[in-house]
């Protein structure tokens, strides 16, 4: 795992451990390495509870309880259904917070709609998630590895602007 990650854990663990906070993720594209570079932090046990690795649309619908019409109207790869991806994972999960990422890390999937390196990253709780667009396609291992690490970025500031 990269070294920004392991730094990027290390914050996240300082954050959710002294809030006695827990967090979960659910994953599309990143495949579990958000959940990863969480977990490579020592003591994540106290907070971290689980990923639920949603890589298909029926997954998505059946464990986070996305609306199919959701998925049907926006496209797998939207704001919204990540959005839906961190509310739905919170539940599933039991947790306070929750890490999402959805999109098409390539080199194939993508549309001219929706092309390849399009992610969508977010994080939150219930009723208060922070969501960001990636859209820069460096081949499916750095889309992947960027994308992990834009996530914990994101829940980061998502942290600091929740004080």
């Amino acid at each position: 795992m990269e070294l920004e990650s392991r730094i990027l854990s290390r914050e996240i663990h300082q954050l959710l451990y002294e809030k006695d906070n827990t967090i979960g993720t659910a994953e599309s594209c990143t495949g579990g390495r958000i959940a990863e570079a969480i977990i490579a932090a020592p003591g994540s046990s106290h907070y971290f509870k689980g990923s639920i690795v949603s890589y298909s649309d029926e997954i998505k619908e059946r464990l986070l309880n996305i609306d199919h019409d959701l998925i049907d109207e926006k496209n797998a790869v939207s704001v919204e259904v990540a959005t839906a991806m961190v509310e739905g994972a919170c539940d599933a999960l039991n947790v306070d917070y929750a890490i999402a990422a959805t999109g098409f890390a390539g080199p194939g999937g993508g549309t001219p709609e929706i092309p390849v390196g399009t992610i969508f990253v977010a994080c939150g709780k219930k009723g208060d998630v922070m969501t960001l667009k990636i859209t820069e396609d460096e081949g499916r291992d750095l889309n992947i590895s960027n994308a992990t690490n834009q996530a914990l970025q994101l829940f980061l500031k998502y942290l600091a602007d929740k004080g």
